[in-house]
């Protein structure tokens, strides 16, 4: 994890230094070939004591504003969120040990959500306790058929 260096220079420069270092041409593609690990995990991958997760995070949703995809990115936090707190897949029950995983990964995702895309965030989060997905159900990326019906792209 980062120390204060991370604010130190030029960060953007830092980061996509980092990312054509690692053969990639975007954050984007960076981040997507790992579409299960965390912002933290990103971010240590890039540099442990000089790049943030906020960094990351940041980066993604400019480029993701650029391209028209926050809708993708968005979904694409969601499967980080879940693999970090649910990683066997949506709990079977959901007594209180369960209830609380989810609520973490459900109130992290919305944290993490560009204001543009709360509302629909939230709304997707409801549709997720009031009917459930499968038990076991853990989505591998942001186009799982799942998430595209509870978030489906804009349509310009």
């Amino acid at each position: 994890m980062s120390d204060g260096r991370a604010w130190e220079g030029n960060v953007k420069a830092r980061l996509y230094e980092r990312v054509r270092e690692r053969g990639y041409d975007s954050l984007t593609a960076f981040a997507e070939a790992r579409p299960t690990s965390s912002l933290v995990e990103l971010a240590d991958e890039l540099g442990p004591d000089d790049i943030a997760a906020v960094q990351v995070f940041s980066g993604l949703v400019a480029e993701a504003e650029r391209s028209r995809k926050v809708t993708r990115l968005v979904r694409g936090q969601l499967v980080r969120e879940l693999a970090e707190e649910l990683p066997n897949g949506w709990p079977t029950v959901l007594d209180d040990a369960n209830r609380l995983k989810v609520a973490m990964a459900l109130g992290t995702w919305f944290a993490y959500t560009p204001e543009t895309h709360k509302e629909r965030v939230d709304k997707a989060g409801d549709s997720l306790l009031a009917t459930p997905p499968p038990p076991g159900w853990l989505p591998r990326g942001p186009d799982d058929e799942l998430l595209l019906t509870l978030l489906p792209d804009e349509t310009v």
